[in-house]
């Protein structure tokens, strides 16, 4: 009896870590294309359907002009108020995490990857609880245009 009563401490303690560590609100999806080639694409996508461009940043150009070395990489800033705004009416809060990033980005073995912050994490960190509908459309609406710009 009292090594199931130490197995279950463990696992209540060892539990919550593995939860913390394994969601970090990224969505990463392989593309087909150079880094800035993948954003090209993105950008296009995102202009097409009216979305704010609000900045493109290289990532790479800023850390060579202080002479430090960084594979390709590089972040565009979009956003749309007719979404996330209703982030804001439930939860302010939520504009340290608006408008919507996406990074492109060159790993050790020349894979480039696109990164984007998942809604539902958003939502989750900021305690908004009454905008379901909202996220949901978010998420599908990132997850089509993050695969459009990455593939073939």
């Amino acid at each position: 009896m009292k090594r199931y009563l130490v197995i279950g401490l463990m696992l209540l303690l060892v539990a919550p870590l593995s939860m913390a560590s394994g969601n970090n609100g990224l969505i990463s999806i392989k593309s087909a294309h150079s880094v800035s080639a993948t954003l090209d694409r993105l950008e296009s996508l995102l202009r097409k359907k009216g979305i704010t461009i609000v900045t493109r940043w290289r990532h790479d150009a800023a850390a060579k002009k202080v002479g430090i070395p960084l594979r390709p990489t590089e972040l565009l800033i979009f956003g749309n108020p007719k979404l996330g705004s209703h982030f804001f009416t439930s939860q302010q809060t939520a504009g340290i995490d608006l408008p919507m990033k996406a990074l492109a980005w060159q790993d050790k073995n020349g894979q480039v990857w696109l990164t984007y912050n998942d809604p539902q994490y958003i939502a989750d960190r900021h305690g908004i609880k009454n905008r379901t509908g909202i996220v949901k459309k978010m998420t599908a609406a990132l997850k089509k245009l993050m695969h459009a710009a990455s593939r073939p």
